[in-house]
């Protein structure tokens, strides 16, 4: 019996989520492990969208945490974390949202993200009219060229943050998504440099009498490099569940497949290839056909089509496969395979133990 496979599976409808809970204890151990001090983590729940995987790290003593949508954000207020940044910038309605979190969740303390003046502006004259001060951190750009700030011009931005009521200083934010070398010296030598302004620009406040700015930074690639820098907090999202993507991109790094989705055979459509129920639907889709699925049962498995809700697969023309096997099927992307679910089907020691909802994965919760 493999560790992934489930006891009584019968009663499981396909495909479904599964998630490994003694697993996502195990990863939460491990990134405990990969920083000098527990107090620099600050996961990204992107990935896991549940409130009772945001719990399981609070009870291991992570009180920190990075959100992508208002709805995630909702869901650490409702978990009860102590400090959240909305790695986003918002426009109007948004940030409305985002004020009335603040006004629901007061023992939660929410921040957001800025780039130029103007959203800057708007931020200051909304939060002032409500009666509130909103943490701010000064998106930098260090390559991804998605958003942010260059840091060679982030300096007047800082001084402007600092210049405006409703607004409060907190720190920079930087993501760095595109440095994915697999040699971990390469990719440690590639985040020095694209970091190398980023500091510059820290020093030059400090210099200036400001003190010495956090500097909020990192995916999973990277989180553990940022782990040695002077005053930062790291990013790490994919830890929780992992993935096969990750796990082939980045070797040194010891987390375990946490999150799987069971597919059955429904059809043969001939002799040399077998149907499954593992569609656009619910597997992420992003990526090339053969590198979004990889089956640890059957290795040599490629997908040969994929539609909304069906996959298809050669296999050969002496397979075994009957309708109705089931597979297990490992996602090459995990962040966006759960979000195509409602639910998780929990699993311990074999045995579906309870089901969770991924209830970040609306785009609104209450707010």
């Amino acid at each position: 019996m493999n560790w992934y496979t489930i006891n009584h599976v019968e009663n499981i409808d396909s495909p479904a989520l599964i998630v490994y809970k003694d697993r996502v204890q195990q990863n939460i151990q491990n990134v405990l492990t990969m920083v000098k001090d527990p107090a620099q983590l600050r996961p990204h729940v992107k990935t896991n969208k549940m409130l009772e995987v945001c719990k399981m790290m609070m009870n291991s003593g992570i009180s920190k945490f990075k959100a992508a949508s208002i709805a995630e954000a909702e869901m650490l207020g409702m978990a009860g974390a102590r400090d959240v940044i909305l790695a986003y910038q918002p426009v109007k309605p948004k940030f409305l949202r985002l004020l009335n979190l603040i006004k629901a969740y007061p023992d939660t303390k929410y921040s957001c993200l800025v780039d130029n003046p103007g959203s800057l502006k708007m931020f200051s004259g909304m939060a002032s009219e409500a009666g509130l001060t909103i943490d701010i951190f000064i998106d930098l750009n260090v390559g991804m060229n998605r958003t942010g700030i260059k840091p060679s011009d982030a300096y007047n931005l800082f001084n402007e943050v600092k210049s405006l009521a409703g607004v409060d200083f907190k720190g920079f934010h930087a993501y760095d998504g595109h440095i994915r070398d697999y040699d971990l010296t390469e990719r440690i030598a590639h985040c020095d440099r694209d970091f190398k302004e980023a500091e510059e620009l820290r020093n030059k406040i400090q210099q200036s009498g400001h003190g010495f700015p956090l500097l909020v930074a990192g995916g999973s690639p990277t989180f553990a490099i940022h782990s040695a820098r002077n005053h930062v907090e790291c990013c790490p999202g994919t830890f929780i569940f992992w993935d096969k993507g990750y796990h082939d991109a980045l070797p040194e790094q010891d987390f375990h497949y946490a999150a799987m989705v069971l597919t059955r055979v429904i059809s043969l459509p001939d002799e040399g290839k077998i149907c499954i129920d593992l569609g656009h639907k619910s597997i992420a889709s992003e990526n090339e056909l053969q590198k979004r699925v990889y089956f640890p049962d059957y290795p040599e498995l490629k997908p040969f089509g994929q539609n909304e809700e069906h996959m298809v697969i050669e296999v050969g023309r002496d397979h075994q496969f009957k309708i109705g096997d089931v597979l297990y099927a490992l996602p090459i992307h995990v962040c966006p395979t759960v979000a195509l679910y409602d639910r998780a089907q929990i699993v311990e020691d074999g045995n579906r133990v309870d089901t969770w909802r991924v209830i970040a994965r609306d785009r609104q919760i209450n707010y």
